[in-house]
């Protein structure tokens, strides 16, 4: 599981205090992921994935409204990608995560963690270089 670091400091006090948000909240899935003792994690993770939504949308309009305000050249193509993202955690089925509950949180980790360590990465930095 990737922890946050300084690494992805962006510069930009607002947005990187955010990004930490999202690194704890994937923390949490991770966490209940290797908790052995919560054989039934379905409520669980229906409320960490909605956290995710929630604070995920809250986010990027905070971080696009920062764009904006700086007239930030690459903006559109930066809030496809948003878009894009939100489209996928939108899309997650429900239906499968009581088929295999640690294999499903584990499978979204891996999309959520590796997508936003990347688009930090390689996007986000460029916002305030």
């Amino acid at each position: 599981m990737i922890k946050w670091k300084d690494d992805f400091l962006v510069g930009v006090e607002s947005i990187d205090e955010q990004h930490k948000v999202l690194f704890d909240l994937t923390g949490k899935a991770y966490d209940l992921l290797k908790d052995d003792y919560v054989h039934d994690k379905y409520d669980e993770i229906v409320k960490i994935i909605d956290e995710l939504k929630e604070y995920t949308i809250f986010h990027f309009r905070s971080e696009e409204e920062y764009m904006k305000s700086i007239g930030y050249k690459k903006f559109l193509s930066h809030k496809v990608e948003h878009d894009d993202f939100i489209e996928r955690v939108n899309s997650l089925n429900f239906l499968e995560i009581d088929e295999d509950q640690d294999k499903y949180i584990l499978s979204i980790l891996d999309f959520v963690v590796s997508w936003i360590s990347d688009h930090i990465l390689q996007r986000d930095k460029l916002i305030n270089p």
